[in-house]
C-alpha cells in the first residue's frame, strides 16, 4: 500500500472541503449583510415617510395554525341564562339573546361596566376580549381569545351587544370556538416585515405612526363544521384604523363582512 499517495489524497480532500466550507460561509455572511442593508434601507424610507413606530422584536418568532369547531349550543345551555330569553339559531351555533331587563351604559362607555353582566350571564364569558363601540350601528363587539390572543373578525367567534336609543342593552348574539387545537410551530414573519409589506402596497400612509403592535389571528380556511386560523399581526395606525398581516404567508387581510380578502 503506498501511503503516500493515500496522504496526498487526503489532503487533497481536506481541502476541497476547507474551499467548500470557506464558500459557504462567504455565502451566508454575504446574504445576512445584504438582508442587514436592506433593514436598514428600509427603515431609512420609512423615516423619510416620517413613519414612526416603537421598538419592534427582531429575534425570530415561532407560531403555529390553529383548527377550532363552531359550538353548537344545545338546551341545557339556554338553561343557564337566567333572566334572559333565547333561541338557537344558525344550525345551532348562534345564540340570539334578549334581555328581560335591559342594562343601562353610562354616557361615557368603558368595557368595565360589562364586566360584571358577562361573568354572571354569559356562557364562557372570560374567553372573550373587547374589540370596540360603533355608535352608528349601536353596536359593543368582543371577540374570543385563546391564550390572550385575539381572534379578529371571527363571525364564529364573537358576541355583539345592541343597545337602544336610551343607551340601555337590550340584547346580544353570540358565537364560539370550540376544540381549539395546536398545529405544528413554524417560524413567522417578524413585523418589521409585515409593515415593509404594508407600505410597499401604499397602504401604509406617509406620516403615519403605529400606535400599537400585536398578535392573533384570523380565518384562514373556513369550512361547514370547522376552520383553520393562521397568526396575524395586527398594526393599529394613529389609535384609529387597523391593518392585519398574515404573520405566515405575508399576505395584507382586509376584512369583508363575513369573509376575508386577501392582497397579494
Amino acid at each position: 500500500m503506498d501511503w503516500s499517495k493515500i496522504k496526498t489524497i487526503f489532503i487533497i480532500t481536506f481541502l476541497i472541503l476547507d474551499v467548500y466550507l470557506l464558500f459557504q460561509f462567504m455565502k451566508i455572511r454575504d446574504a445576512n449583510k445584504y438582508e442587514v442593508a436592506n433593514e436598514a434601507s428600509f427603515e431609512e424610507k420609512l423615516k423619510a415617510d416620517e413613519i414612526q413606530y416603537n421598538d419592534l422584536p427582531k429575534a425570530p418568532i415561532k407560531d403555529q395554525y390553529l383548527s377550532a369547531k363552531p359550538k353548537i349550543f344545545n338546551k341545557g345551555d339556554l338553561a343557564k341564562l337566567k333572566g334572559q330569553s333565547a333561541t338557537i339559531m344558525d344550525q345551532g351555533s348562534k345564540l340570539q339573546v334578549t334581555l328581560e331587563k335591559p342594562l343601562q351604559l353610562s354616557s361615557k362607555f368603558e368595557p368595565a361596566e360589562l364586566s360584571g353582566f358577562l361573568k354572571d350571564n354569559v356562557l364562557n364569558s372570560e374567553d372573550y376580549q373587547f374589540w370596540e363601540k360603533d355608535d352608528k350601528k349601536n353596536t359593543i363587539t368582543f371577540f374570543q381569545q385563546y391564550d390572550n390572543f385575539t381572534f379578529y373578525q371571527n363571525i364564529n367567534g364573537m358576541i355583539t351587544f345592541t343597545y337602544n336609543s336610551d343607551n340601555q342593552i337590550v340584547s346580544y348574539q353570540q358565537t364560539y370556538l370550540e376544540e381549539i387545537e395546536k398545529l405544528t410551530a413554524e417560524e413567522i414573519l417578524l413585523p418589521l416585515k409585515a409593515i415593509e409589506t404594508l407600505h410597499q402596497k401604499g397602504i401604509l400612509k406617509p406620516k403615519s405612526k403605529i400606535t400599537k403592535v400585536e398578535l392573533g389571528y384570523s380565518t384562514l380556511i373556513q369550512l361547514a363544521a370547522s376552520q383553520v386560523l393562521a397568526p396575524t399581526w395586527r398594526f393599529v395606525v394613529n389609535d384609529k384604523e387597523s391593518l392585519f398581516v398574515n404573520a405566515f404567508e405575508g399576505q395584507i387581510i382586509q376584512f369583508n363582512s363575513d369573509e376575508n380578502s386577501k392582497v397579494e
